[in-house]
């Protein structure tokens, strides 16, 4: 439904665009669609594979995709408005993306076993995460960033990290975003727009002032699909970074608000199946693509919405882009794994509820309740009973 809805929105605010730029109106449509059904058959190959596979092997894939995203700063990067966060291979791709539910996975194994794991791979492993983020931020892309931050903090805490660790990582990760506002002049310009009034904005903040305007023009039922009016070159990006813009134009409050509720069953119906999992690399995967597709989909909502500085976050499954696409579709594929494996739990958990000596995996709210320092499962054995 969620990638139904959009295509059915790119085919609209890609309309003029695609008209004046290749003679096509449905060209970026098109494109959009071709990426969508490879990313279905890649999304069918991944469900039909057991995730223990899949936690063997993303260590390499996680490498490869780093190393790509290195090679951008390489000189083999392709530049667009300012960033360098593409290659050139036959067609342009985007790294980064690829790299995010790969990072999911491997953070999964990572922290999944946290206690289990000897220091040193702990610490390697840590290492080339924050290679990763470092390689991304610099692209510059602190967008993509800070997304993938979050959904490692997450994972880290329900996997037992140790709070003042935490603590310590969220310091180090606020004073790197600092660093890289003010290092880069149009990021700090964008700061700075979000607490100016309309007027002073327009200047460093033209594309938020258009797209506000352009929300605030759909009122309750929007001026109807395809009718947008500041897809007509008022506002910039509109089919890609914007695209929820138009879309708000076009179907009102009345769709803004469907759509958040979308957003609000994929939350519930996810956590619900974080909670069914009695393998915590399951949950953490569940937890951690949540945040790639609703988190990712809630930073660029905000960024339209004026709530949050512009930080060039495309909409999942609506924004027009190869690899975006292609990375969302395949981080619902985890996902729908994940689920797929946790239904199949059902039996053991009825055996647990008879065997009460079996151990439980702590809940986040469990998580909160840990001391610092100890292992996630302690507080969560159940009293030990001899087998019957």
């Amino acid at each position: 439904m969620w990638l139904a809805l959009g295509l059915l929105a790119l085919a609209s605010a890609s309309l003029p665009v695609a008209q004046a730029s290749h003679s096509d109106g449905l060209y970026f449509f098109k494109r959009q669609l071709g990426f969508a059904t490879v990313g279905l058959g890649g999304m069918a190959v991944i469900t039909r594979i057991e995730m223990r596979h899949w936690f063997k092997a993303c260590g390499v894939l996680y490498v490869a995709a780093l190393l790509l995203v290195l090679a951008t700063h390489t000189g083999l990067g392709v530049t667009i408005n300012g960033a360098t966060r593409w290659l050139q291979l036959g067609m342009r791709v985007q790294p980064s993306e690829f790299l995010k539910p790969l990072l999911i996975l491997q953070a999964g194994v990572v922290f999944g076993r946290w206690y289990t794991h000897p220091a040193w791979y702990r610490a390697l492993w840590v290492s080339l995460f924050g290679i990763g983020m470092g390689a991304v931020l610099t692209q510059p892309d602190l967008g993509t960033t800070a997304i993938c931050g979050m959904a490692l903090w997450l994972m880290a805490l329900v996997g037992g990290v140790t709070f003042r660790t935490l603590f310590s990582t969220v310091c180090l990760g606020a004073s790197t975003a600092a660093l890289s506002i003010f290092v880069n002049p149009y990021q700090l310009a964008r700061v700075k727009a979000l607490f100016l009034p309309t007027a002073e904005a327009q200047a460093d903040n033209y594309q938020v002032v258009q797209s506000l305007i352009a929300i605030g023009s759909g009122g309750i039922w929007g001026l109807g699909f395809g009718l947008s009016r500041q897809k007509l070159y008022y506002l910039p990006i509109q089919f890609t970074d914007f695209i929820f813009s138009v879309y708000a134009e076009e179907f009102g409050a009345v769709g803004t608000i469907g759509f958040i509720i979308l957003l609000v069953a994929f939350t519930i119906l996810t956590l619900r199946v974080a909670e069914l999992c009695t393998d915590l690399r399951l949950r953490l995967v569940a937890y951690g693509c949540l945040l790639l597709l609703v988190g990712q989909a809630a930073i660029n909502i905000g960024v339209v919405s004026s709530l949050l500085p512009t930080t060039g976050v495309t909409l999942p499954l609506f924004s027009y882009g190869g690899s975006s696409v292609l990375a969302s579709i395949v981080s619902a594929g985890f996902l729908i794994r994940v689920a797929r494996e946790c239904r199949r739990t059902k039996t053991t958990s009825i055996v647990r509820s008879l065997h009460p000596d079996r151990v439980k995996l702590p809940t986040l709210a469990d998580r909160m309740r840990i001391l610092p320092g100890k292992a996630p499962h302690e507080d969560t054995v159940s009293e030990q009973r001899p087998l019957s």
